[in-house]
């Protein structure tokens, strides 16, 4: 069929139509939204390069999410905590009276329907920063996943629903399976973060975590930005050690590795929208350079697009919440 016979404009005609024939359709039920805690009672510490985003205290952390839920209907979010203490190994976070143990704890006791992903990493919890113990200027992966593992169960046994290892050691999503099942908690799905790039769209991340390495970068267990195919083989292996769900961070620049990934392993893909790529869009919003309502929909429907089944993502409650406003069904 050639024009004329053949209009495609015929289908874009009203927003009626268009609604009918849409192919992609993001929905709160897609979205995940991170909060960053930390120790005390009625802190709320503004996150600068962040704007709107805050690190709480447990008892603002509690009534933020009440609100999330009964403003927007978003239930699921992800956790981060900042310790008051560090120590050269990130031990500190596999104790039960660990802060993000405490948050959980807390959340469920009133919200006992919001899941929890609960986030396993060292770099908020230690010293220099890095995500596991440093042997020799270079953070040594085995003994990294002894504690990785007792942080897992720690927080699987304080009431979180789902742990998600983002550190990227190799063999740590089948070592914590393990951990968790010889805990009887086998029924606690793991949501691994299995290509997870050294981006500089982290930046903002690690202002919110207080997780900048001191020295060096994480080139040395983060993904080169110039592999796919490696991404394949990364989330490969971690779907054979037992991930329930695979993840791939940063999103907008890695759309072709989340396409590539779901066509490859066709199962629940998580995409993360990072807090780089948070931050620029809003400071291009500040600056009245975009509209930036619909950039973000624009954003995340193009992250859905490419074969994500969940988002994580900053702009969770402002998306939700201009749907909402603008009178259509999210």
């Amino acid at each position: 069929m050639s024009f004329p016979i053949t209009r495609l404009r015929r289908l874009r005609k009203n927003a009626v139509i268009r609604d009918m024939v849409r192919e992609t359709e993001v929905n709160r039920d897609d979205l995940i939204m991170p909060y960053f805690v930390v120790p005390g009672t009625n802190v709320k510490n503004p996150i600068k390069s962040m704007p709107g985003n805050y690190q709480l205290s447990v008892d603002l952390l509690v009534a933020e999410i009440k609100d999330l839920v009964a403003t927007t209907g978003v239930n699921k979010i992800l956790l981060f905590g900042i310790p008051d203490q560090k120590d050269e190994t990130g031990a500190v976070a596999c104790e039960h009276n660990a802060i993000v143990p405490v948050a959980i704890r807390a959340i469920k006791k009133e919200l006992p329907q919001v899941l929890i992903v609960a986030d396993v990493c060292n770099c908020e919890y230690t010293t220099h920063g890095h995500c596991g113990t440093v042997v020799d200027g270079d953070v040594d992966n085995d003994l990294t996943l002894k504690t990785l593992a007792a942080q897992s169960v720690t927080l699987a046994q304080a009431g979180a629903d789902v742990i998600a290892p983002s550190d990227m050691m190799d063999g740590r999503v089948g070592v914590i399976r393990k951990a968790l099942d010889d805990n009887g908690l086998y029924n606690t799905p793991i949501m691994a973060y299995s290509a997870k790039y050294a981006s500089a769209f982290y930046g903002p991340f690690r202002d919110a975590a207080e997780s900048a390495p001191q020295f060096g970068d994480r080139s040395s267990y983060q993904m080169d930005p110039a592999n796919s195919d490696e991404a394949i083989r990364e989330v490969e292996q971690d779907i054979i050690e037992g991930a329930d769900m695979v993840m791939v961070k940063p999103a907008l620049s890695y759309l072709d590795v989340i396409r590539r990934v779901k066509d490859t392993f066709n199962m629940p893909l998580v995409a993360y929208n990072v807090s780089g790529e948070f931050s620029m869009v809003k400071a291009a919003g500040a600056n009245g350079w975009v509209d930036e309502a619909r950039l973000i929909k624009e954003i995340l429907t193009s992250i859905k697009r490419a074969g994500a089944d969940i988002i994580i993502t900053y702009h969770a409650r402002e998306f939700v919440t201009n749907e909402l406003k603008a009178g259509r069904r999210v």
